[in-house]
């Protein structure tokens, strides 16, 4: 009898298993491939994550890479391509994910008081903050958004999180 692959549990099956609908998204690094091809690529080395400068990749269920934007910002420096011999990445000339910033309703402006953390945080202007009568909320530009993170970590009410720019995003 042959033993079948180990392959690494879907999140998406035990958050179901778990009674949550839908989990949230797995962000892997820069340049990944779709997540069952990179999935099926990625030996679990961690390579990447030692290669990391910025320590935002982390290892997560099967060993699996994940980038943790509430560890920094990604500076998309090409190293944990750079160090994976497997080929779980794209090359480097594409962009390197679609990841975009969205706001929950936890938002510290949403509730009257006055935060700009994620603004000053950005470093791509991809997050402003309209004037209004009352204190204003943030609002992503999704054309500026690389998913870098930086905005991620910096916010006081973690109310930033970021989302394949397919997924519905929050109203703010």
């Amino acid at each position: 009898m042959v033993a079948a692959a180990t392959r690494p549990p879907d999140p998406r099956r035990r958050a179901l298993l778990r009674g949550r609908l839908h989990a949230p998204a797995v962000l892997r690094p820069p340049w990944s491939l779709d997540e069952s091809a990179f999935a099926d690529a990625c030996t679990a080395c961690g390579a990447c994550v030692a290669a990391c400068p910025e320590r935002v990749l982390v290892l997560g269920e099967g060993r699996l890479p994940v980038f943790d934007p509430g560890q920094g910002e990604c500076t998309f420096c090409t190293d944990c391509v750079s160090a994976c011999e497997a080929g779980a990445f794209r090359p480097v000339a594409g962009p390197a994910w679609t990841l975009q910033a969205t706001v929950a309703d936890d938002c510290l402006t949403l509730h009257g008081i006055v935060c700009s953390s994620c603004r000053d945080a950005c470093g791509e202007s991809a997050i402003r903050f309209p004037v209004t009568s009352r204190v204003p909320a943030p609002v992503v530009a999704a054309d500026r958004c690389t998913g870098c993170g930086a905005c991620v970590a910096g916010c006081p009410a973690a109310a930033i999180s970021l989302r394949p720019a397919h997924e519905e995003r929050s109203h703010v």
